[in-house]
C-alpha cells in the first residue's frame, strides 16, 4: 500500500504511453489529473475499471480532470488495449516501474493463496497545484468514476 495521503504532494514523474509520448507531473501544472494505477492490461477487474472511466469520461473531463492509466505492460500491449476499447486517455507503460515506484504501489499481494510482488490497485486524484485531493486504495472497478467524483 502506498505512503502518500491526502494533502501529500504527488510524486513527480515521467512516464512513456502507449504511442511514445512523454507524461510528467509538471505537464499537468495547472490542471487536476486522476493517476490510476491497474495490475496488468487485458485481465477482467482492469478491464471494467478502465472501461468505467472510459465511459465516465465526459463526466470526469466537464470535472476539469485529467486521466492517465499506468502499469508495468509494455508500450504494445498498452496501444492494443486501449485500442481494443477505445480509451481516451493515454496508458502509461511503466516497464521499468519507475512511475509505479515513484507512487509506491509495489509490493506484496496475495491472490488465490499465492504470495507475489505486483501492483496494488490505487487511484490519485491530484489537483491543480499538484497535491493530491483523495488517495483512492478500495478501487471498485464498476463505481471507480463515482469514487473520483465523490457522488
Amino acid at each position: 500500500m502506498t505512503r502518500f495521503r491526502k494533502g501529500d504532494k504527488a510524486p513527480d514523474f515521467s512516464g512513456i504511453d502507449q504511442d511514445g509520448a512523454t507524461h510528467s507531473l509538471a505537464d499537468y501544472k495547472g490542471k487536476k489529473l486522476v493517476v490510476f494505477f491497474y495490475p496488468k492490461a487485458n485481465t477482467p477487474t482492469c478491464t471494467v475499471e478502465a472501461c468505467n472511466l472510459s465511459d465516465n469520461y465526459s463526466r470526469l473531463e466537464s470535472a476539469g480532470y485529467s486521466i492517465l492509466g499506468v502499469s508495468a505492460d509494455t508500450q504494445k500491449a498498452q496501444a492494443g488495449f486501449r485500442k481494443k476499447f477505445g480509451f481516451p486517455y493515454p496508458l502509461i507503460a511503466d516497464v521499468d516501474k519507475s512511475v509505479i515506484q515513484a507512487f509506491d504501489v509495489w509490493g506484496p499481494k496475495k491472490f488465490m493463496g499465492r504470495l507475489f510482488d505486483g501492483i496494488h490497485r490505487t487511484t490519485f486524484v491530484i489537483d491543480e497545484n499538484g497535491v493530491l485531493e483523495d488517495v483512492i486504495t478500495d478501487v471498485k472497478a464498476k463505481e471507480h468514476t463515482n469514487q473520483i467524483l465523490g457522488s
